[in-house]
């Protein structure tokens, strides 16, 4: 749902085969490495953004909400056609070293701190405590009621490290340029990630790529 409301230049690649609507078997994850390649290399990728999403309890004085964090770069914001109402998105230096700090919706920052400003405040997250850098402009629902503002975003060497504890990588956003072929992209993405996670000829893809 939240991939299909940002529009038709944007794919969305996960580990696993297809085996119906929404779902598919299990495959190794993606890498950060991954993401890389297919920015490097694909020739009419905009942006590419790794993603690790999980669900948390977050607290903010007396009050706490249980939403989803989103572990992955500036490039989420550009992918998923994102703006900031205040603040500003990451710097280098807190992606690359998973710096405790955080991007919030605006249903989280209702619920966190109604009509207050959030920004240099901090949410706890498990055991540590993240600033709040920014808050995202409101999008509302998407095309099946999913309240898109009910986020909260983080570098995604934060989310690696605190919470899932390992460098995997769930999903991949990739945006494509205005007027790329979008047949040609998935072709190439696909070969490059059938040769990158070394899949035979004869055998299936063990990604999928959805459009």
């Amino acid at each position: 749902d939240q991939i299909s409301s940002l529009g038709s230049n944007l794919l969305l690649l996960r580990p696993g085969q297809r085996m119906g609507p929404g779902a598919s078997a299990g495959a190794q994850n993606f890498s950060k490495a991954d993401a890389e390649a297919i920015r490097v290399q694909v020739a009419n990728a905009k942006e590419v953004a790794p993603v690790v999403g999980m669900p948390v309890t977050l607290v903010a004085g007396n009050n706490n909400w249980s939403t989803s964090v989103t572990g992955t770069t500036n490039g989420y914001l550009i992918a998923g056609n994102w703006r900031l109402a205040a603040g500003r998105d990451f710097l280098d230096d807190e992606e690359r070293s998973g710096k405790a700090v955080c991007i919030i919706g605006a249903t989280v920052r209702k619920e966190l701190f109604g009509g207050g400003n959030p920004l240099g405040d901090s949410i706890r997250v498990k055991t540590f405590a993240c600033q709040v850098i920014g808050v995202l402009a409101s999008k509302g629902q998407g095309a099946m009621g999913m309240d898109q503002d009910d986020t909260v975003l983080m570098p995604i060497a934060t989310v690696q490290r605190r919470l899932t504890g390992n460098q995997d990588v769930r999903s991949v956003m990739v945006a494509l340029r205005d007027g790329a072929d979008t047949e040609a992209a998935m072709a190439q993405i696909r070969s490059l990630l059938r040769e990158r996670r070394k899949v035979a000829e004869n055998e299936a893809d063990d990604f999928n790529i959805m459009d």
